[in-house]
């Protein structure tokens, strides 16, 4: 391994402020950043190849962030809001049928009226121009890996991956040392357990008393349907089959514009079978009577999944940190009740953007921006999240069926009231803490996929456009080879092989002796493995440059 005094220096660029990820959270900061001061200069950085590449959500967006950041979009021909909901199902799905819940047992926060259905990969790209036409510069294909700090430990900027470093660590003939981006304060919206946010949570302790942060995995696929199944904005949620009362998840279906329709379904990942494969689940969940109708006769056009982060009130860490904040997902700023978190994050990238800004106006760079940490609670964002802040702590706790009940009946005294009869609950341990050992559990025997209605791995990862250069180091990195055997394999029944939606992870017999086998080509970028293994051994980082998948309208 080549050492790091023998490298060349990096050549580095100056900015008032650096943004790390180009996402709803990431995009609204820059935005706001230039309307509130125009003449600060302002970079993007995105790990993926292109803006949009690696956003993936449902989505339903509630417009309040959008209307706060550009009050005048229904005026752009161009905006990507094109499908206002207009029919709103809920459904308790059995294995021989469904219940649709009337709407006014719902609570009011539940009403997705007035909401649009989107592509929140267009959406990125349309914020981009946006950002673009007001002078940020936008920088798709470098990913940021590591933080750069001063002396007094301060974050001062970000470092984009080197390039052209071959699979055994090793500058290659084509190496190019990575760029020093700096900046007065540095702004973190990578999405879902970022690498750097990672770093920078442990670093800081900004989850010192704050619950473990919890999470879903969320699959997608987008289908264009018969006109005759089309049912334009149309919004239908599920829970209940195919998993059982005690195994937290749901389900989506939404009917977009040009008779295309979003299928998707959200398993909790504080689940205890290690038998138990997410991907499985989804494909037998669009059997099921309710669903299967409206792709007869369709066509899949593509397939993607990213965690989701569900903790909400309780896990949001301290958000602000010597040099820069969190932003977005990087924050926890999903509501997992109303399944959306992008209006979030765009209140949240637009808060940390006019703290920024005040702090450079009045002198001062790289201290901790306090006023925005102490700001989101009295927010629009807080007020979102404490409304259903026991939503998920109560269906861990008691099931889909009981959970389901108080969590309703909690989000209506709040909403009536503004208190909860259960104050504020925890969530308890970690997801990866949750697993239990597959001697305790039955393996589950999932059908094979027909091709036409369900799948299989590989030819679902084929359609995210997926491709990493394999003369790479790999960028799934498994600290200790010998504790996976020991433990993921012998201990757990090798649940990599199940929780990964891409197939990336398999045990093969070599020579009689179980070898672990990481096919990173097939990587997603979801971080489930970085979440569920249950030794947090396996750690992700970013590959080389622009890699991973290249969604279109998901």
């Amino acid at each position: 391994m080549t050492d790091q005094n023998e490298l060349p220096e990096r050549e580095s660029m100056e900015f008032d402020v650096v943004i790390v990820g180009a996402g709803p959270a990431g995009l609204s900061a820059a935005i706001r950043l230039k309307q509130v001061a125009p003449d600060l200069t302002v970079v993007v950085l995105e790990k993926g190849g292109e803006v949009g590449a690696h956003i993936l959500s449902g989505a339903v967006v509630d417009p309040i962030g959008i209307d706060r950041l550009i009050p005048d979009w229904r005026d752009d021909p161009e905006h990507p809001f094109k499908t206002p909901v207009t029919a709103d199902h809920f459904l308790v799905l059995g294995p021989a049928g469904s219940i649709r819940l009337p709407n006014f047992l719902m609570p009011p926060l539940m009403n997705n009226h007035g909401n649009f259905i989107v592509s929140l990969s267009n959406v990125t790209k349309w914020l981009a121009g946006r950002a673009e036409a007001l002078g940020v510069e936008i920088y798709p294909g470098f990913a940021a890996d590591e933080v750069l700090t001063n002396d007094e430990g301060a974050v001062i900027g970000v470092a984009t991956g080197d390039m052209g470093v071959e699979r055994n660590g090793e500058p290659g003939p084509n190496y190019a040392r990575g760029m020093a981006l700096l900046g007065k304060y540095v702004l973190i919206g990578e999405g879902v357990r970022g690498s750097l946010a990672k770093q920078l949570i442990s670093r800081f302790k900004l989850d010192e008393d704050r619950e473990p942060q919890k999470y879903g995995i969320g699959l997608k696929e987008l289908w264009q349907v018969k006109p005759e199944h089309h049912k334009p904005g149309l919004v239908q949620h599920s829970f209940g089959w195919p998993l059982d009362m005690k195994t937290g998840g749901g389900s989506f279906l939404y009917h977009l514009e040009d008779n295309q329709v979003a299928v998707g379904f959200v398993l909790h990942l504080n689940y205890k079978n290690p038998w138990l494969s997410p991907f499985e689940e989804f494909q037998r969940f669009k059997t099921h009577a309710a669903v299967a109708p409206v792709f007869e006769g369709g066509k899949r056009l593509g397939y993607g999944a990213r965690a989701i982060s569900e903790g909400g009130w309780q896990s949001v860490p301290k958000l602000a940190f010597p040099g820069g904040a969190l932003i977005g997902c990087s924050a926890g700023f999903v509501n997992v009740a109303r399944i959306k978190g992008s209006h979030n994050a765009v209140l949240s990238g637009m808060m940390a953007a006019e703290h920024a800004a005040e702090a450079i106006a009045g002198g001062r760079a790289q201290d901790t921006l306090e006023g925005y940490d102490a700001a989101w609670q009295a927010s629009e964002i807080g007020a979102d999240l404490k409304k259903v802040r026991n939503v998920k702590p109560l269906w861990s706790k008691l099931g889909t069926i009981g959970g389901v009940a108080l969590g309703g009946l909690d989000m209506w005294f709040n909403t009536l009231f503004g208190v909860s009869p259960f104050g504020t609950m925890k969530h308890g341990k970690a997801d990866y803490a949750a697993l239990e050992p597959a001697a305790q559990h039955k393996k589950i025997d999932y059908p094979k996929p027909d091709g036409v209605l369900t799948f299989d791995r590989l030819s679902s990862v084929f359609l995210s456009n997926t491709n990493h250069e394999e003369d790479q180091p790999v960028h799934l990195q498994v600290k200790d080879l010998a504790l996976q055997k020991t433990s993921e394999l012998d201990v757990y029944g090798g649940p990599s092989t199940r929780y990964c939606p891409a197939g990336v992870y398999e045990w093969v017999e070599t020579d009689g002796v179980p070898t672990f086998v990481i096919n990173a080509q097939n990587c997603v970028h979801c971080k489930t493995c970085d979440i569920k293994d249950p030794n947090q051994n396996i750690n992700w980082v970013p590959p080389q440059g622009g890699e991973g998948p290249v969604y279109t309208n998901m």
